[in-house]
Parts: structure tokens; C-alpha cells; sequence
């Protein structure tokens, strides 16, 4: 993972990557906070005992 060293030119963790993992973290909770009324039905529906 080094798409900030591509894009930008800079290496803010050194090139071992550890950065760009942290936005990815960041940017999927944000995302399941977001949507956390919808995942939960979603695996509501998907686990429900029919």
C-alpha cells in the first residue's frame, strides 16, 4: 500500500504503509456508522428463520 507515496509525492510512515491502512480503516467506519441502520437489517433479512 503506497498510493500516498503515488499520489502525492511524500512518505509520511516511511513506506511501510501503516498510513494508507489507517485511512482504510478510517474511511470503512465512518462508512459503517453511516450505514449501520441498513446493515443491520440487511443481516436481519439475511439471517431471518423462515
Amino acid at each position: 500500500m503506497d498510493f500516498i507515496e503515488q499520489w502525492f509525492g511524500i512518505s509520511p510512515d516511511g513506506g511501510d504503509g501503516s498510513t494508507e491502512a489507517l485511512y482504510i480503516l478510517a474511511v470503512v467506519a465512518v462508512l459503517a456508522l453511516v450505514f449501520h441502520k441498513r446493515i443491520i437489517q440487511f443481516a436481519r433479512g439475511l439471517f431471518a428463520r423462515k
